[in-house]
């Protein structure tokens, strides 16, 4: 008789755990680097979706430790579909980790580059230049360079004015999708 409440009990808490497990799958707590348009990459969905479900006023203005609903199917077929491809992340990663720095600021430079498209982008990616640097080409911060202080590695060693405009483009437009909502996360954090 004792036993069979052992098992009863032991049946009742792992049906509670994978309740739990399922209930926490519908929703994404969003981390630091996160944009709207990577997490629909990765779940396999659309950034209207994601805009929609969470009726998001906009999806380039998202926060860290915020909360993203995505229905359970759309988890589902991504995690099915990461399944088969776990060994090989490893592989790549220290593929990538041998290329030299030069060559992986040329695969972030053959992106097309971004450009503001608005009078509110044109303003914000201004206010970031002028925070970082005062508007300066030539600013130098340790590591950081330029106008919109990035790294060598991101420049390649190449400082010209045009290269620097690129690349902070591709920059942008790849971590956060718009320069408005690399101001956003300035403001929060202190550095974009």
């Amino acid at each position: 008789m004792e036993m069979k409440k052992v098992i009863t009990g032991a049946a009742a808490l792992s049906g509670l755990v994978a309740l739990g497990q399922t209930a926490n799958a519908d929703e994404i707590i969003v981390k630091a680097g996160d944009t709207v348009s990577e997490l629909a990459l990765k779940y396999n969905t659309t950034i209207d979706a994601i805009q929609q479900a969470n009726k998001l006023q906009d999806v380039n203005l998202i926060f860290v430790g915020q909360r993203l609903e995505f229905g359970s199917n759309v988890l589902a077929a991504s995690q099915a579909a990461q399944q088969p491809a776990q060994a090989a992340p490893q592989a790549q990663t220290q593929v990538q980790e041998a290329q030299p720095a030069q060559q992986q600021t040329q695969q972030v430079q053959t992106t097309a580059p971004q450009t503001p498209s608005s009078d509110a982008e044109a303003s914000a990616k201004a206010w970031i230049a002028n925070v970082e640097s005062g508007g300066s080409y030539t600013a130098q911060n340790g590591r950081y360079y330029g106008k919109y202080q990035l790294t060598n590695s991101y420049l390649g060693g190449d400082y010209s004015p045009e290269n620097q405009e690129r690349v902070a483009d591709n920059y942008v437009a790849n971590r956060y999708g718009s320069w408005q909502a690399a101001k956003s996360f300035w403001l929060a954090n202190g550095w974009y």
